[in-house]
């Protein structure tokens, strides 16, 4: 390969990367970076009869969280990789209501409307000039309620690990800046609804969770009652 964790590969060498890669995914297993991100899907708003669609799935190891939460939901995990989602279909393809299939998105379709896209670090390994046919894409296959969960690592964090430790990153493995995310994300009817970096492997964020809506308005916005401004009120004054 001639990737150097910055310029774009070919389609071929990323489907033999991450051949490779399920290897590695295997033996980490779920760890916290999966179970963070699970706690806060939930907290996103995920339910169990969401009909979700995970992008970028690999081995199926947060899907495997996800799907035992889904009692009456469907899931459909996609991935690049064949041999990755062959794995995942040996994992988690005794669970009803689930489906792994070989794409890049590109061409995806599927008969149901999804209420909830997963990319759990995905999107910096996907080139930047194929973000805006990604959102166009998600925009067709979601409903018109549904949201995107997004979590990547935080960039300057990134560049850091660029600088001093190119070995761990992967054949792409960009820094996304918010204005390069967004300027892809709302021609698609997407806007952003939250943004939260947090720490997981260091004391300074290393990753963001970024949460986008399809429907941002209200028909109604309930007044906090008197009891709750005046508390909120008294605890302001407590500085």
């Amino acid at each position: 390969m001639t990737n150097n964790k910055t310029n774009i590969a070919t389609k071929k060498e990323v489907e033999e990367f991450y051949d490779t890669f399920k290897a590695h995914q295997k033996k980490i297993g779920v760890n916290i970076r999966h179970r963070t991100i699970f706690k806060n899907l939930k907290s996103a708003g995920l339910k169990a009869t969401s009909n979700v669609i995970e992008v970028g799935c690999g081995i199926g190891t947060l899907s495997s969280l996800v799907i035992k939460h889904l009692s009456s939901g469907n899931f459909v995990g996609v991935d690049i990789s064949k041999e990755s989602i062959e794995m995942a279909k040996q994992i988690n393809g005794h669970h009803k209501n689930t489906d792994f299939i070989v794409s890049d998105m590109s061409s995806f379709s599927h008969p149901k409307k999804f209420d909830v896209v997963i990319l759990p670090d995905v999107l910096e390994h996907i080139p930047i000039n194929q973000h805006n046919n990604l959102f166009k894409k998600l925009n067709e296959i979601t409903t018109k309620d549904a949201f995107v969960f997004i979590n990547l690592p935080e960039p300057n964090c990134l560049n850091w690990m660029r600088k001093n430790h190119p070995e761990k990153l992967q054949i792409i493995d960009q820094s996304l800046s918010m204005q390069e995310l967004l300027n892809n994300v709302y021609p698609h009817g997407f806007k952003l609804y939250s943004l939260q970096p947090y720490c997981l492997q260091f004391t300074d964020p290393d990753y963001l969770t970024i949460i986008l809506k399809k429907n941002m308005v209200k028909e109604t916005y309930t007044p906090k009652s008197k009891l709750k401004l005046g508390t909120e009120n008294i605890k302001s004054k407590l500085i």
